[in-house]
């Protein structure tokens, strides 16, 4: 018998509209994500999980910690509420002086952090090599010097990239990462086991990226040059950028964390974790990250009416979509880990040691997907409300337990351990963030949303039976070669996709209906 439909908390034309720029959104994620798996697979061609590679890894990781602290995401999250708050007030010119300043500021102080690091680099980066894997200090502050620019890059990419989203412009910024992917990729082939080159190409692939999304402010843009930082406005969206940094900067904080205590664990540790997280962050970023970023200027702009209702049943609708997207991706990441990471990255040097490896971290991983993205989105429901602090002491708390967990975990598990620890503070997050939002809003429709993620939950099992079911038997006729695997593999994902959407049409999922729908009102329009 099929349970009765719950009363939908949105109208229809809210849930196609949020569904169609998602897929708009996901569209060009999709593609940036595949090219950064692509990327990944060129770095595991040519340094597989060499010492080499970890002192890229924690060249790299060092600025892009700094840069998810006070650069592109932390700035757009703590400037957007304020522009489009301006902007509905009818303040159009303060809010692009307000953009303006922002955008200078973040072009003076970051470069300026840039700076300092790379002339202390050789003091600095030697501290976030601990343990005896044989990774070259020196290397490590060679390749940080060709990377500390991206902070002040970013940043100025962050401003850009908030003011176009405030204007629902998606599908740009959101491409421009498939430019980033290809440069280094270039750069890689071309100078074939250069570290050095790799690191070059990242740069070069950053500025690249600021300069992607610039001709979009034609016919906007009012920006002017001003470093007028006693500003009201300005002042109110630097106070929030602390709080906006700490919270946006967990799961970089996890990351960086999980890195330096994985070269404790094993010498491959720090290289597994990385390839496994590339992985666990192509789904997160086509579903939720593309289901946050389409719905912060909406819910931004009814915090800024006071419309808390509407505010709530929007970061509802928004929570039930992450759940329909992410629960699938996530059973399915768990079931063919091992033939996904063999696929994307058992090539060259990479043996079916490391697969295992990886593959186990993808899978511990993958147990946090749901609760990541939920997370995310009340994390930015709260930067919404400019009300950033709570997210704040949360992170504060949750980066000492991930460090609990991390200790206790990585030695009877390597870097699995180190993935299920991060894994089990990203849904204690979700499950804080959820509670304490709803206190502040009321309800968030949890009722509705539970009943549907039970059904989204029976289909997850039909979905993830009809992939392995797929896979497993063409895997042991068709061998393991790489069109063999694509065979198999595909097979399987688009089983497990059809198992999925059958399974929803007969549980009356909510969602199908906005998918059906979109594609009749396709259909009309063709």
């Amino acid at each position: 018998m099929v349970a009765a439909r719950p009363v939908d908390s949105a109208p229809m034309s809210q849930r196609r509209r949020l569904a169609a720029s998602t897929a708009a959104f996901g569209s060009a994620t999709a593609l940036s994500r595949v090219a950064g798996v692509v990327r990944e697979q060129a770095a595991a061609y040519y340094f597989r999980t060499s010492p080499t590679l970890g002192a890229f890894l924690i060249a790299f990781n060092v600025p892009n910690l700094i840069r998810s602290l006070v650069a592109d995401t932390a700035i757009s999250a703590a400037f957007v509420p304020v522009f489009v708050e301006l902007r509905e007030q009818g303040r159009e010119p303060e809010a692009w002086r307000v953009a303006s300043i922002v955008l200078w500021l973040a072009a003076v102080v970051l470069g300026a952090i840039s700076a300092l690091f790379i002339i202390a680099a050789p003091w600095i980066m030697p501290l976030f090599v601990p343990g005896d894997q044989n990774i070259d200090p020196d290397l490590v502050v060679t390749l940080s010097r060709y990377l500390f620019p991206i902070i002040v890059i970013l940043g100025m990419t962050g401003v850009i990239t908030g003011i176009l989203n405030s204007y629902d412009i998606f599908g740009v910024p959101a491409i421009a990462p498939v430019a980033w992917n290809g440069i280094i990729i270039l750069a890689l082939v071309i100078w074939a086991g250069d570290i050095t080159a790799y690191a070059i190409g990242v740069l070069i692939a950053t500025i690249t990226q600021f300069l992607i999304p610039l001709p979009l402010l034609r016919g906007r843009s009012k920006l002017v040059v001003s470093l007028a930082w006693r500003n009201p406005e300005v002042q109110r969206i630097l106070r929030q950028m602390l709080p906006v940094t700490i919270g946006l900067g967990l799961i970089n904080f996890n990351l960086t964390l999980d890195l330096v205590i994985a070269t404790l664990a094993s010498p491959h540790a720090d290289a597994d974790l990385n390839y496994a997280f590339r992985l666990f962050m192509l789904p997160q970023g086509l579903f939720s990250v593309a289901v946050t970023v389409v719905l912060f200027p909406e819910i931004s702009r009814l915090a800024a009416r006071g419309d808390t209702a509407g505010f709530a049943r929007t970061v509802s609708t928004g929570a039930r979509t992450i759940v329909f997207l992410l629960l699938p991706a996530s059973a399915i990441s768990i079931a063919l880990a091992s033939p996904i990471v063999r696929l994307v990255f058992q090539h060259g040097s990479f043996n079916d040691s490391d697969t295992s490896h990886v593959a186990a971290a993808l899978a511990a991983f993958s147990l946090g997907l749901v609760a990541n993205g939920i997370a995310l989105l009340m994390t930015r429901a709260f930067f919404a409300l400019q009300e950033a602090r709570t997210p704040t002491r949360i992170a504060a708390g949750n980066l000492l337990l991930n460090l609990i967990l991390d200790l206790i975990l990585y030695k009877p598990f390597g870097a699995g351990g180190i993935a299920l620890a991060t894994a089990v503070v990203t849904t204690w997050n979700a499950a804080v963030l959820g509670t304490l939002l709803s206190r502040r809003v009321g309800s968030l429709h949890v009722r509705e949303v539970a009943g549907e993620g039970a059904r989204i939950a029976v289909a997850t099992v039909y979905c993830t039976a009809a992939a392995f079911g797929v896979w497993w038997p063409l895997d042991q006729l068709l061998g393991r070669s790489v069109p063999a695997q694509l065979a198999s593999v595909g097979l399987g994902l688009a089983a497990g996709a059809g198992a999925y959407l059958a399974a929803g049409r007969i549980l009356h999922l909510a969602e199908m209906d906005v998918l059906v729908s979109l594609a009749r009102s396709r259909e009309r329009a063709g």
